[in-house]
């Protein structure tokens, strides 16, 4: 009994930040850029570049609002290495949005303000029931919003700095089973359900040193997500409620910086290529701590080693304007997992990967835009979790065609 009780607290309470950080690395933040492979810190396009580079968005001359949306459909299954029994996810369709606000105080005006608010975390992993792995996680469910003002200067013809201040405003779901059963075989269950928020800041400056060629160079501040006052519920038998008691917790959820170097270059008046260079500080997240509010002899504070490392993320895609109204766009990422061998968890089970990626545009007269994408990843990783011991191979395919609005005025 001792066994199961250290196998629940291993288990249970290293899991949530791993979808945090998985979250984080998709590149949803903008249609044009999405057809782009994600590239986009020195192609200065629309509103959107309040993301992607506050330092370039004093070159976007126009006023303009810009929503979007991302619908992203993930299907995983698992397949155990000792029985090969397969198992697969029933997670629902995600939906990240986006939505950009640019505005300048008068034409070609140097200064200029926006307001972002983004998603870089939104969805649901769901596990079929009694999978092989309801002991590390039966259901995730994340909800994040990124809310960003941003200020943007071009202090020369040639060079434009900016910065933005971020709230992070988020909600955590997490559930699993327990391995105790009570009086009718039932396992018990266990759900760790709070609001997290958090602070830091978005900055970058630009540079076209040449009409045809423009460099962007951006950094997105590490943000501690900070769950207070979260809730700890344990429906387990009534011979062990007193060591799981139900109650507060409070924990932070590191979120790592990302340093971007991109470039951008217009081979001729119809074509443009874009490339980023991501480095992401995942090794800012190798410890994950909670701390309960009831503690027992078999419910402690936990400390769980998480051992990340820092990682790079390589982004490219191109452009071509078909006519005055339509444009095409086709992309590739590949991104570096930070993920360790014997740290593989079921909620992200994170791999090296591909993104293939493609979009549309079209323009309706002066004033409104509609753009397109789709995205496309496959993940595929076998490991053997050094606390869990769950051992087997993950599979993901994971699909995600986005929209979006903007009007110029």
């Amino acid at each position: 009994m001792n066994y199961l009780y250290k196998l629940f607290l291993i288990v249970f309470f290293y899991i949530p930040t791993s979808y945090f950080s998985q979250g984080f690395q998709v590149n949803l933040q903008g249609q044009k850029q999405q057809g782009m492979g994600g590239a986009g810190t020195a192609f200065m396009q629309d509103a959107s570049s309040l993301f992607f580079n506050p330092g370039g968005a004093c070159f976007v001359n126009e006023n303009s609002i810009n929503l979007g949306i991302t619908p992203t459909i993930a299907r995983g299954a698992y397949m155990d290495a000792t029985t090969n029994q397969v198992s697969h996810t029933n997670s629902p369709v995600s939906t990240p949005f986006t939505a950009y606000a640019l505005f300048q105080l008068k034409d070609s005006s140097n200064l200029k303000f926006g307001l972002a608010v983004y998603t870089p975390f939104g969805s649901t992993v769901q596990w079929e029931d009694n999978w092989t792995g309801r002991f590390a996680l039966t259901r995730l469910e994340l909800r994040a919003i990124f809310i960003q003002p941003t200020v943007s200067y071009k202090i020369t013809k040639k060079i434009g700095i900016g910065a933005g201040f971020v709230y992070a405003n988020g909600k955590v779901n997490l559930q699993k089973d327990i391995p105790l059963n009570d009086a009718y075989g039932n396992y018990a269950h266990a759900e760790l359900n709070g609001k997290a928020n958090g602070f830091g800041f978005n900055a970058g400056i630009y540079f076209q040193p040449i009409e045809k060629l423009s460099i962007g160079l951006t950094y997105r501040s590490k943000v501690n997500m900070e769950v207070k006052d979260g809730d700890a519920t344990f429906t387990v038998p009534e011979s062990v409620a007193n060591n799981f008691p139900s109650g507060k917790f409070t924990s932070k959820l590191p979120l790592p910086s990302v340093t971007t170097l991109g470039l951008a270059y217009k081979i001729n008046n119809k074509l443009d290529v874009a490339l980023d260079i991501n480095y992401v500080g995942w090794k800012a997240y190798d410890t994950l701590s909670f701390d309960y509010e009831n503690n027992t002899e078999k419910l402690l504070d936990t400390k769980s080693a998480r051992m990340y490392k820092n990682t790079f993320a390589f982004r490219g895609g191109a452009q071509y304007k078909i006519n005055t109204n339509f444009t095409a766009r086709l992309g590739l990422a590949y991104g570096i997992t930070p993920v360790q061998n014997g740290y593989v968890t079921p909620e992200t089970p994170d791999a090296n990967r591909v993104n293939y990626t493609c979009g549309i545009g079209y323009q309706f007269g002066k004033h409104l835009k509609i753009d397109a994408s789709f995205l496309f990843t496959h993940l595929e990783r076998t490991d053997t979790n050094l606390e869990t011991n769950l051992s087997g191979t993950f599979k993901t395919n994971v699909c995600a065609p986005g929209i979006s609005i903007g009007y110029k005025f």
